[in-house]
């Protein structure tokens, strides 16, 4: 698997802040799960973020914060460790434990022309979704109001901005417009984040749009 579209520096410094919203976080740990470049690059931003705190001043803390932090240990319940699940070929593992476990437990749900969505839970900030497009579809021209990522995990995708196969990410701003389509291959399924509304040109998405939460 070659991979040709990747993270942006401000999305890689953002998450290795913590300062971006769930949705986001998500979509970053997933691309980041199946790119070893993304993963080498967050890694000299961490090294940055390590440089400043040993740079920074220490807070004196109370002779009894130690105590107190091993007497919270010793009575806390044991956590049992969780169950190794069986690797999906599709979904990476960052998205495995909002989908209850593997693709077979994604609840699909209808979003016309046959493509298919499952809103998955995080923060208000951002909204995340994976998305069924069968070989062939198009999903409607669109722009944006904010930021939209499209990671994809099966098929492939091509738009005026190029041709997105397993593992690329494209990043999509106020700036692009585009109309989205599966390549003729392979059912194409991705992971797709926005913290704004999509900008739809037809009247039928837009009329769609409040029912399915895009």
């Amino acid at each position: 698997m070659t991979i040709k579209h990747h993270l942006t520096d401000a999305l890689l410094m953002g998450y290795s802040s913590g300062s971006l919203p769930e949705a986001f976080n998500l979509i970053v740990a997933a691309h980041l799960s199946l790119c070893d470049e993304c993963r080498a690059h967050l890694a000299s931003f961490d090294a940055v973020g390590g440089e400043v705190l040993e740079g920074t001043s220490a807070t004196p803390v109370s002779d009894s914060c130690l105590d107190g932090a091993m007497a919270l240990i010793r009575g806390a319940t044991p956590v049992e460790p969780a169950p190794v699940r069986p690797r999906d070929k599709t979904l990476p593992a960052p998205v495995l434990d909002y989908v209850g476990g593997s693709l077979d437990n994604v609840k699909w749900r209808s979003a016309g022309m046959g493509v298919k969505q499952a809103i998955l839970p995080t923060s208000p900030e951002a909204s995340a979704r994976l998305l069924y497009i069968p070989a062939g579809v198009a999903v409607p021209d669109h722009g944006h109001n904010g930021l939209e990522l499209t990671l994809v995990l099966q098929g492939a995708f091509a738009d005026e901005e190029g041709y997105f196969a397993r593992g690329d990410i494209e990043v999509a701003d106020e700036e692009v417009e585009h109309l989205p389509v599966a390549d003729i291959s392979e059912d194409c399924i991705c992971l797709a984040v926005t913290d704004a509304p999509l900008r739809f040109k037809g009247l039928l998405p837009r009329l769609a749009q409040p029912f399915l939460k895009i």
